[in-house]
This record gives structure tokens, sequence and C-alpha cells, in this order.
């Protein structure tokens, strides 16, 4: 009995490295037993340059439908990952679930800071405040997982105590978006899908990037204001790494949509449970602890590259 999925596999294309090997990579791939690959196509996407957003990379993306007769589709995505021949080329396969791949409604949840966008905003604040480098550290080990998220949200925000409203303002006015995702979310929305994001960050920074893109749903902290100055605390619920997935999951029951065609994309530790909660989990230029453990990757700050993962 075989198990039916598409395969997305993304390849650098620079100045310094050679053109897709399409014959190369299905030789590769040949030799993993029980995989068979038909329809496949391979695209070359050219450099983003969009107003707003970050530039992007061009790449090569080749897709092709795949059967698989030796296992289920977790193992075949840790033998595809070993093989150390693609890694040394840049290239990256991923397998997914042909069930995204249909006109039933979907939906796309992400995380923010470092992925919507491509600051962390937090780290921002701190710069303004006089103490970048000492947040900044904090927020890489938050990010990396070896830090309670919201003890560490806390201490970081206690550090902007007295910094003035209007920071925050001009803060907002700097953050560019990834690469891609005006596009991302307007092939989504078009769809008739829905697009929501859930941020660690602040309500302030994000309402009007929200607005911006139309986005469906949105959350985040709310810094917390007095007299025109920052108090150095978060009002309400700390939107915690448990936060996110229940936000996924409202979410989901909300639009009516089947958890079996829900993406959720982020890049950091305390995006793992959300990620985990979707049919499919991606690593956007993430942390080694979420790559350990997403569905799909995309290595390269594109975030429009998640499309192929629907066949947009």
């Amino acid at each position: 009995m075989s198990v039916s999925m598409r395969l997305v596999a993304f390849a650098p294309a620079t100045s310094s490295t050679p053109p897709f090997d399409q014959g190369w990579f299905l030789q590769v791939l040949g030799e993993v037993e029980g995989l068979q690959l038909t329809n496949g196509k391979s695209d070359y996407m050219q450099e983003c340059a969009v107003a707003g957003e970050l530039s992007g990379p061009a790449y090569w993306v080749y897709t092709a439908d795949a059967e698989y007769s030796a296992g289920e589709i977790d193992g075949l995505r840790q033998e595809v990952a070993a093989l150390d021949t693609l890694c040394e080329r840049g290239y990256h396969v991923n397998f997914v679930p042909c069930s995204l791949t249909g006109s039933e409604k979907k939906l796309l949840v992400m995380d923010v800071d470092s992925t919507l966008i491509g600051q962390e905003v937090i780290d921002e604040l701190a710069v303004a405040a006089g103490r970048g480098a000492e947040v900044a550290a904090v927020t890489e080990r938050a990010m990396r997982g070896e830090l309670d998220f919201e003890q560490s949200l806390r201490e970081r925000v206690c550090a902007l105590a007295g910094l003035s409203e209007d920071v925050i303002a001009q803060v907002a006015g700097s953050v560019k978006f990834s690469a891609g995702a005006h596009e991302l979310v307007s092939l989504f929305l078009e769809a008739g899908h829905a697009v929501c994001v859930v941020s660690g960050g602040f309500m302030q920074v994000l309402a009007p990037l929200a607005g911006e893109l139309s986005l469906t749903r949105y959350r985040a902290n709310r810094l917390e204001v007095d007299d025109g100055a920052l108090t150095g605390k978060v009002t309400g619920q700390v939107v915690t790494a448990e936060v996110k997935r229940e936000s996924l999951l409202e979410w989901a029951q909300e639009f009516g949509v089947d958890l079996s065609q829900v993406l959720a994309v982020g890049d950091g530790a305390n995006d793992i449970l959300m990620l985990g909660q979707a049919e499919l989990g991606v690593a956007y230029c993430a942390k080694e602890a979420l790559r350990e453990v997403a569905d799909a990757q995309v290595p390269f700050p594109r975030l429009d590259a998640v499309r192929h993962f629907v066949g947009f």
C-alpha cells in the first residue's frame, strides 16, 4: 500500500550556483526505496523587490506528485533529509500531504516577528531605550528555546520602562515585511481562504500591519502605557506558545476549516506547539529547535515560497 503526497523542493539560484540539475536530482531521489515521482516540473522564481518589503533572492522550485510504498510520510522526510548529497548543494526537499492542494477552504496561521516581518520589534524598541544588545541577546535565547518565553518577555519589556509612546509609532513605521509577504497573503485571501497571525510581539505595531494586509484575524501582546510612556509591563494575557496553539484551533473552528487544511508558519521555539497542531508546520528561516520538528522548511528569505505547498 502506498501513500500519496506532493514533493516541493527548493534549490538556490545565485551567480555562484549552477542551474537546477533536474537529472541529477531525480537520480539521487531514485535511490530512495519505494519512492516514485510523476508529473515533475522545475520553475525559476525571480528576485522579489516590493515596496515595504525586504528584498528576496531568486530560487528554483521543483514540484512533483509522489507515491511512497515503504512507510509513512514522516519516515520519508527523515530519510531524504539525511541525504548529504542534496544538503551539500543546498537542495531542500519537502513532502506535503496531497489534501492541501485541493479546493477546500484553508487557514494559514503565521508568526509575526522574523516571519511575517523581518525584524524583532522588541529588539528595535530596546535600541531606542539604549538597551539593544542586552535585550537582543535574551530574544535570541528565547527563540532558541533556552528560556521560558513569558518570563523572558516580561524581563525584556521591563527594559522599555520610561520609553516615550511615540517611539512605538516610529518603530512601526520602520518595520519591513518579509519578502513576498504581500503576495502570499493576497493569494490565500483571493482564493477564499483565511489568513491569521499570532505574535509574541505587540498590538500597537501589529495592528497597522494587519490592516495593510487585510488579515482575517490577528493577536498579540499589548504594551502598557501611562501618561505617554511605557510602564515596562504588558496588559492582559501574554501570547505564549500555548496561546499560539489555542489561537490556531479557535480560528479553525470559527471559519469552519478542518485541521487537515491548516498551515502554520514560524521561526522560533515558541512556534513549536502551533506548528505541531497544523496539518503542515513550516519552519521559515528558523532556529534549529523548530527546524527539528517542522514538517517542511523554507530556508531562505522568501515568505511567498509557502505558496508552493498548496499548489499556488
